[in-house]
């Protein structure tokens, strides 16, 4: 099934732009929305679009690069399967964003500079891999109270993956998780954070990729890559799988939550008076659901990938010093109702650390404040994509409701 704007005819990929924007049909088992992707993405989602667990076709959003096993930025529907490397290792992984009654000129109208509310929130939220609370406190502790009861519920027993979980819960981590302080077309301060599952959800389901693994090689299965091994409705690791897979995202929404109560906490401090939330929205972006499309219940796996159903609200960041969008779907049936969820790179770590320098990044964020260390180079702009061009993509799958920049960006090392 195709629509006015497809492109039956498939034009040759690489790293520029497409002029045509809309969606291009690969072939009957994958559509892509992205003009900007390395060949290397694109025949990885071909092997996975191969798979015979797959149903009606993978969707590859605008924002689409090389992942693990499958592509960061695809949508994978399964009949009968789940493929544990589809969600990835940072299982929930999603932003939350709450707009205040602030505008940006009564911020900086403070008596204190804006480096002082940054260092207020890097001490309110641990941040960096390996780092987390050493108690728990506030929100957190009622969280706590939820995932247990939730555990039990689910026959999960998280302290086997990681002891200290409850600390974890409220923590940052790092790579492009942040927390920022934005500003709107309108003037209207925003708090906006991105955040997963922690070192938990790492462990869960780095045991369940393995475990997947192991099961593929014993039936003898062919895959054009071992981590798109999957998990089958008779295997007993399959029920297991997404009981901890649900334990998961509810502790990544859940450690959302009470990073944003703390930001909003030493925001409201730094202003004189407590915060007002006058909107807020929140989304998970690595995920698998039961949806509904074409007729057909399957099992929706997003790497990297927001829902964008009809109406559905969901945020969409750029990189640490671009415009990030809160948008309102359209349920674009081709797309599985689905949009990008950032930038998406086209440096790898590795190559942007050898490609840019310590003062390329302060020159893209002149006019943000943040923590100026090396150990972020490779988090710089430049090696995303860019991010107007990855909406422009995305035309069709969602519309835009606010344009935000940041004044403020935390990251953990």
């Amino acid at each position: 099934m195709e629509t006015s704007s497809s492109r039956v005819n498939s034009l040759p990929y690489s790293t520029s732009p497409r002029d045509d924007g809309g969606m291009e049909k690969i072939n009957d088992k994958l559509y892509s929305w992205a003009s900007i992707i390395a060949a290397n993405a694109l025949q990885q989602a071909k092997l996975t679009a191969q798979l015979s667990i797959i149903d009606p076709h993978v969707a590859l959003m605008p924002d689409a690069h090389l992942g693990m096993g499958a592509t960061v930025g695809s949508v994978i529907p399964t009949v009968g399967a789940v493929i544990p490397a589809a969600v990835g290792v940072d299982i929930g992984c999603g932003m939350i964003a709450v707009r205040t009654q602030f505008t940006e000129d009564e911020v900086r109208a403070t008596h204190r500079p804006l480096s002082y509310l940054r260092g207020q929130i890097e001490r309110a939220v641990p941040l960096s891999p390996g780092r987390y609370n050493r108690k728990t406190w506030g929100l957190a502790q009622e969280s706590i109270v939820e995932l247990e009861k939730l555990a039990e519920v689910e026959g999960v027993q998280p302290a086997d993956f990681a002891k200290n979980w409850r600390l974890q819960l409220g923590s940052l981590g790092g790579g492009n998780h942040f927390i920022e302080v934005a500003v709107d077309q309108d003037d209207a301060v925003w708090t906006f954070l991105h955040s997963g599952s922690r070192g938990v959800g790492n462990r869960i389901a780095r045991r369940f990729i393995k475990s997947a693994q192991q099961l593929a090689e014993r039936r003898g299965d062919e895959l054009p890559d071992r981590d798109l091994a999957f998990l089958t409705t008779h295997d007993v690791e399959y029920a297991e799988y997404l009981a901890h897979l649900h334990w998961a995202q509810e502790f990544a929404r859940l450690n959302r939550e009470v990073m944003m109560d703390r930001v909003l906490d030493q925001l409201g401090r730094f202003m004189g008076q407590d915060v007002e939330r006058l909107d807020e929205v929140a989304c998970h972006h690595n995920y698998s659901a039961v949806e509904e499309h074409f007729g057909q219940e399957v099992l929706v796996s997003r790497k990297g990938a927001i829902a964008a159903h009809a109406g559905a609200r969901g945020l969409i960041p750029g990189s640490m010093g671009t415009r990030s969008y809160v948008v309102t779907g359209k349920g674009d049936e081709m797309s599985l109702c689905s949009a990008p969820h950032g930038a998406g790179r086209e440096y790898s770590r590795t190559q942007a650390r050898k490609t840019f320098t310590q003062d390329d990044l302060r020159e893209r964020m002149a006019d943000i404040e943040y923590h100026d260390h090396a150990a972020f180079v490779d988090e710089i702009p430049d090696a995303y994509k860019d991010i107007d061009v990855v909406m422009a993509d995305a035309a069709d799958l969602v519309r835009v409701d606010h344009v935000i920049r940041q004044i403020i960006n935390v990251k953990g090392r």
